[in-house]
């Protein structure tokens, strides 16, 4: 077998190590883990502990073992950080050779770790820009557990209720006259009140029909991480008819979460009636506040076989009555000069305050991105 690059062996070693002490450490973490650390310093034991932290680690109980063996590890006998500032030592350009595996490799007869645990710093950026539709089943699997540790923030909202504050504009009278007679009518300190800030209500309505086949399950993974990230979200799925799968996402893993969601969704890669769709969950749910000040996500081609004007009025109806509507229509792809060409999406442009396209990784993140700037 072809010996490893160095600074990957390393870092496999160690992951061995926590899967031997007991944390649930996959070969898919272990990429991760290693596109973390590639722009990184790995001499630095700072970039080598948090690299390690945020993507080997999954429940906060598991933090005490992954602390023990890190010490043991990289300050133990064996000293792997003086191996690695020998390696560092060598020339830039022998470095770039270790850290960046070409993509076209052919992987070994091993299987050991899929693909040498693949794909460094290089490799995850090309995937991370490659069609959901164009990718293979590995890819796929290697994009969703990327996808797994995502996080979303949800953008904020100023409330009319105020809570006390250092400074600001609107002075507590209550507490400066209380403060005042506690100090027998002398003056007190002036204090202040600020407005209180709470997050944004998230809701993503994904098509599951026929021709979102090629999409819909990553899209999927992606709700489930943003329910994960944020309290205030809520997941509806739509061919036929409209289903909430809120409820089937709370479980903390993907593909239980995802196989539950799949039994509750009856009509999933069916046909498409988005106008109707949306009258459901207008009248449902969006009138009795769910969708009142929040943000949400439609993601669909636009490909529509009900009334036009059933999805033009549910559009106007549910722009009415959230803050705003952002569409992810994987037709889209990378062109920034794209126009609707389907008669669905024609219409509910107009009522579409950000047109994004949800077709690979990348554009999920610069959703993740924009979300805190949609307040």
């Amino acid at each position: 077998m072809a010996d490893r690059p160095p600074f990957v062996a390393v870092l496999v070693d160690f992951a061995r190590a926590l899967r031997a002490a007991g944390l649930a450490v996959g070969s898919g973490d272990v990429l991760t883990f290693c596109a973390a650390m590639a722009p990184l310093d790995p001499t630095d034991l700072v970039d080598l502990y948090w690299a390690g932290r945020t993507t080997l680690v999954i429940r906060h109980e598991d933090i005490a073992t992954y602390d023990r063996v890190f010490r043991g590890f990289f300050l133990g006998a064996s000293d792997p950080v003086r191996e690695l500032l020998m390696l560092k030592s060598r020339s830039d350009a022998e470095t770039q050779a270790v850290l960046n595996l070409p993509a076209t490799e052919p992987p070994g007869d091993d299987q050991e770790e899929p693909a040498m645990l693949g794909l460094m710093a290089s490799d995850v950026e090309a995937l991370k820009h490659r069609s959901f539709s164009a990718c293979t089943a590995e890819e796929l699997a290697a994009l969703r557990r990327i996808m797994a540790r995502i996080r979303l923030t949800p953008p904020k909202r100023r409330t009319r209720r105020t809570r006390p504050a250092r400074s600001g504009r609107s002075p507590d009278l209550r507490r400066t006259v209380r403060e005042s007679l506690r100090m027998f009518g002398e003056p007190a300190e002036l204090y202040w009140r600020q407005r209180k800030v709470r997050l944004r209500p998230l809701i993503l309505i994904l098509d599951v029909s026929g021709s979102m086949a090629d999409y819909s399950r990553n899209l999927l993974q992606f709700a489930h991480s943003a329910k994960r990230a944020a309290a205030k979200v809520e997941v509806f799925c739509f061919g036929t008819r409209l289903t909430s799968v809120t409820t089937a996402l709370k479980t903390r893993s993907p593909d239980i979460a995802l196989e539950q969601a799949a039994k509750v969704v009856f009509d999933w890669e069916g046909g498409t009636r988005i106008g109707d769709s949306l009258d459901v969950f207008v009248r449902q749910w969006g009138r009795r506040g769910l969708c009142r000040g929040g943000i949400v996500v439609i993601c669909s081609d636009g490909l529509d076989r009900g009334d036009p004007d059933v999805l033009a009025t549910s559009m106007e109806r549910l722009s009415r009555l959230c803050h705003r509507i952002v569409w992810l229509n994987p037709h889209k792809g990378d062109d920034r000069d794209f126009h609707p060409s389907t008669l669905g999406m024609m219409v509910a442009a107009p009522h579409v305050d950000l047109m994004l396209s949800g077709h690979d990784l990348s554009s999920l993140e610069e959703l993740a991105k924009l979300l805190p700037t949609l307040g």
